[in-house]
């Protein structure tokens, strides 16, 4: 199987790579798949070059066909003003509707305030709705303090979180038909006109 994790950190080290790299170890140590990174931070010229002469460049097809080939996918973007990064939606904006329909999607953000974790609600999941991709019930936010690993009495602590989500793609991933196999299928399930033509004539 294949797992693309696609992170829109700005800096180096970033916080939602960081997050990207505990729930993607998560995922991998109940499925095996072979991981595929995307910084979008080192795609974000080509993506704006995109837009202005309407084709992509051989880099950002390539981050393209790797997240439309995958058999599960995990998405991760800091929140700004609200809402995900403006690199974040600008890519997922070059990948054609319905590339991703039926996909397994992990969701997550980070963030410097517990205030924008309903975010994940209101803008990614449905960003991802739109594309009719498959997201998992859990989300995964992590603000600031989140990263000292302490829960209080009304929430999780990030551990927790990432373990049931990454729970809930693995499920996907391992009772989802590989995406090279699914194409195999229905080509072999494909009959030819020919044939359809005749079971509809009447017998002598």
């Amino acid at each position: 199987m294949k797992l693309v994790v696609v992170t829109a950190g700005l800096t180096q080290p970033s916080s939602s790579r960081l997050l990207a790299d505990r729930l993607t170890q998560a995922v991998t140590r109940q499925a095996q798949a072979e991981v595929r990174v995307i910084e979008l931070r080192d795609l974000a010229v080509d993506i704006a070059n995109n837009f202005v002469t309407g084709f992509p460049n051989a880099r950002l097809r390539e981050a393209v066909e790797a997240v439309t080939e995958a058999d599960g996918l995990i998405a991760v973007t800091p929140i700004f003003s609200g809402s995900y990064s403006g690199l974040f939606k600008s890519f997922f904006d070059v990948i054609d509707d319905g590339a991703l329909a039926g996909k397994p999607v992990l969701i997550a953000a980070t963030g410097g305030t517990a205030r924008h974790s309903l975010a994940l609600e209101h803008a990614l999941r449905p960003l991802f709705a739109y594309l009719r991709a498959v997201v998992v019930p859990t989300a995964v936010y992590a603000a600031s303090e989140d990263w000292g690993g302490a829960a209080d009495a009304f929430t999780d602590g990030l551990g927790p979180r990432i373990a049931r989500a990454a729970e809930e793609l693995a499920d996907l991933l391992l009772h989802r038909r590989p995406r090279a196999q699914s194409k195999e299928v229905a080509e072999e399930e494909v009959v030819p006109f020919e044939q359809q033509l005749a079971a509809l004539r009447p017998l002598d």
